[in-house]
C-alpha cells in the first residue's frame, strides 16, 4: 500500500534533522522526482473502488482521491500539502447515446455537509504563492538551497492544463478522466465521511439523468484503513 501523506511534516518549525526529508513534500517548487507528469491510463469506471453504476442510464461513475505520497508525485505541486485534494473523475458511457455534462455540478459534499465547488488555478496560486508573501525567495534554512516561487504559478497551470477534467460530452462507449481540485484546508479528515456529487448530467436529448453521490469511504475501505 501506497504510504500515507505526513501532514505532520507541514506544520510550522519542523525539526531540522527532519527537514531535508520534509522539503520534497511540502515545497511545490522543489522536484520531488522525475516524474513525466502524465495523466494516468484511462480505465472503466468500475475498475475502481468508489464507483456508482446507474444501469437503466448506461453511465457509471467513480472517484479516486490523490492522498498518499507516491500519488503526488503525478504531480509538479503538492496540493494536499496546501489544503487541496486532487480528485480523479471517471465518468464511462456504456450506452449508445452521447452525455452532457455541460450543465453539470459536481461538488465535494463534507461531511458537514458543506459543498465544495472546485478550485480554479487562480485559488491554488492565491494560497501557494500569494499568501505566502510575493515572489521573493523563501529564506532557506540550509545554507546554498535556495527555494524561489517564481515558477510555482507556472507549474500550477500546467498541471490544471495537463490533469484538469474537460469533458464536456462523453461520447457512446467511451470514458472520460480528469482530475478536479477542492480545498479542503481545515478538514482534519477530509475524505472520511464526504461524498462527491453530481447533478445535472443530461443525455443527448436535454433530459436530466438521476444524481451520482458517490461515498469517498468506499476509496477509504478498499485500502483497509484511513487514507488521509
Amino acid at each position: 500500500m501506497a504510504d500515507v501523506f505526513p501532514r505532520l511534516l507541514c506544520k510550522r518549525n519542523p525539526p531540522r534533522i527532519a527537514l531535508v526529508a520534509a522539503l520534497c513534500l511540502t515545497l511545490p517548487c522543489v522536484a520531488t522526482h522525475a516524474a513525466e507528469h502524465k495523466p494516468p491510463p484511462v480505465e472503466p469506471a468500475t475498475n475502481f473502488p468508489a464507483v456508482e453504476v446507474h444501469p437503466a442510464e448506461h453511465l457509471e461513475i467513480a472517484v479516486e482521491p490523490y492522498n498518499t505520497t507516491s500519488q503526488l508525485k503525478l504531480f509538479r505541486v503538492n496540493y494536499v500539502a496546501h489544503g487541496f485534494m486532487p480528485v480523479r473523475l471517471i465518468i464511462t458511457n456504456t450506452g449508445d447515446r452521447a452525455i452532457s455534462l455541460k450543465d453539470a455540478r459536481i461538488l465535494f459534499i463534507t461531511a458537514a455537509g458543506d459543498r465544495l465547488q472546485a478550485a480554479e488555478p487562480e485559488d491554488v496560486e492565491r494560497r501557494i504563492v500569494h499568501v505566502r508573501g510575493s515572489s521573493m525567495p523563501m529564506p532557506s534554512p540550509i545554507p546554498g538551497l535556495h527555494m524561489p516561487h517564481k515558477d510555482v504559478s507556472k507549474e500550477i497551470e500546467r498541471d490544471f492544463k495537463t490533469f484538469e477534467f474537460q469533458a464536456l460530452i462523453v461520447k457512446p462507449h467511451t470514458t472520460e478522466a480528469g482530475f478536479l481540485f477542492y480545498d479542503v484546508e481545515g478538514l482534519q479528515h477530509p475524505l472520511e465521511g464526504a461524498a462527491l456529487n453530481l447533478h445535472t448530467l443530461r443525455d443527448i436529448d436535454g433530459k436530466e439523468l438521476f444524481y451520482f453521490e458517490i461515498p469517498f469511504d468506499k476509496y477509504l475501505a478498499s485500502h483497509g484503513k484511513q487514507m488521509n
